[in-house]
């Protein structure tokens, strides 16, 4: 008797333009949406930069017309909604977002509010009481880091710090960019610290996705994929910024982690970045690259304690071989490789711990009463979880 192959379902994604160089074709694609242009970008990191001139030369050539929003770290409410305020009665045919992960957030959330009446808090999943219509003006996602994958993905994450504090999602079907343009290029001149962050963000939404519960076929594949090229280039970019083949393999890396993150789901290393990240200022990449090693390690022997012949152990030997070099070992000789690597990499990049930020143990509870572990191989304690952020302390 044939297996029955095995039943799945895939997202939609937008479309996408991937390439060195690319970035000269964005005011012709723009164009095709529209002439007048709210361009959402970062500050410093913007500002008198190759990024910013390459950006509005291909704008300029196309003969859009732009006016330029600015958003300074990650996207609260209130900066959505003053965006949305400023430009709300101005005729804005396009949003094209440039810039990290928290700029692409932005740029999705106020393409989407120019098109609902009421702040973007009313809307968020878990804190508004409002769905969202899903009418969105049209947007263009250009990523200048390599590890959210935000844009491939159709919600935008929005936080407010402090004791009531929140990192939550805006999010419907219809907030996928229209296209997503990345150009490894313009990567090239992020810090290395900020390469490292975005880096093992994207290596752990990679990992998490191909550990969920819920990946399939399609999303095993993708998610190797891009294993494969974290591999090859994370600490090579890290190394040497200019090297344009790791700087490549990167942001094809992050493409695909925001593809499978958006169909197969994530673990408990982003059920913790969401309570992390709405009580203290600690960049979502720090949250991930510096759980990674130690959740992993907890999840792994508590796999091998209660099921040794589990898929997700199979699933661990597998990532441990895409960064090995002998072959023919067994099982446990990739994992324990797997495990000691990603450590190496906390510690050759120097991953900040939590402490760096203001987390104290005293902090704990709150952080692990507010954390999930959907789509986690296997469920930890509430022992275990204070254990992952105790080491990380």
């Amino acid at each position: 008797m044939v297996d029955r192959f095995p039943v799945f379902s895939f997202t939609k994604i937008p479309r996408i333009v991937f390439g060195a160089g690319t970035v000269s074709l964005l005011g012709k694609h723009t164009s095709l949406l529209g002439r007048n242009v709210l361009l959402v970008t970062g500050g410093a990191s913007f500002e008198n930069t190759l990024i910013q001139s390459n950006v509005e030369k291909s704008l300029n050539e196309a003969d859009i017309h732009f006016v330029r929003s600015a958003i300074h770290g990650e996207p609260s409410p209130e900066d959505v909604d003053s965006a949305v305020s400023a430009f709300r009665s101005k005729t804005i045919d396009v949003v094209v977002a440039v810039g990290g992960g928290s700029v692409m957030d932005a740029g999705k959330a106020i393409s989407a509010m120019l098109k609902e009446k009421g702040s973007v808090k009313d809307f968020l999943e878990g804190v508004g009481t409002r769905e969202p219509s899903g009418k969105k003006t049209p947007f263009i996602a250009v990523p200048t880091t390599a590890g959210t994958g935000s844009e491939v993905t159709k919600n935008a994450v929005i936080s407010k710090q402090g004791i009531r504090g929140f990192k939550k999602s805006l999010r419907h079907d219809n907030y996928i960019p229209d296209l997503a343009l990345v150009d490894p290029e313009l990567t090239i001149e992020c810090p290395p610290e900020i390469t490292a962050a975005s880096g093992m963000d994207a290596f752990t939404q990679l990992m998490e996705s191909y550990l969920s519960t819920k990946a399939n076929v399609l999303t095993d594949a993708l998610a190797c994929s891009g294993i494969g090229c974290i591999a090859n280039s994370l600490i090579k970019a890290y190394g040497n910024g200019n090297d344009p083949d790791a700087r490549t393999r990167l942001s094809y890396a992050a493409l695909l982690s925001g593809i499978t993150l958006s169909n197969a789901g994530l673990g408990v290393i982003h059920g913790f970045a969401q309570p992390l990240g709405s009580l203290f200022p600690i960049p979502h990449g720090i949250v991930c690259g510096g759980l990674m090693g130690i959740a992993n390690a907890i999840t792994v022997n508590k796999l091998r304690k209660s099921d040794p012949q589990s898929l997700f152990l199979r699933k661990y030997a597998r990532i441990g071989r895409k960064f090995a070099e002998a072959e023919g070992k067994k099982d446990d000789y990739y994992i324990d490789l797997l495990l000691d690597i990603i450590n190496q990499y906390i510690d050759k990049m120097d991953i900040p711990r939590l402490s760096t930020y203001g987390v104290k143990e005293k902090d704990f509870d709150a952080i692990v009463k507010a954390t999930g572990m959907k789509n986690h191989p296997v469920v930890l304690t509430r022992g275990e979880l204070y254990e992952i952020l105790k080491n990380r302390l």
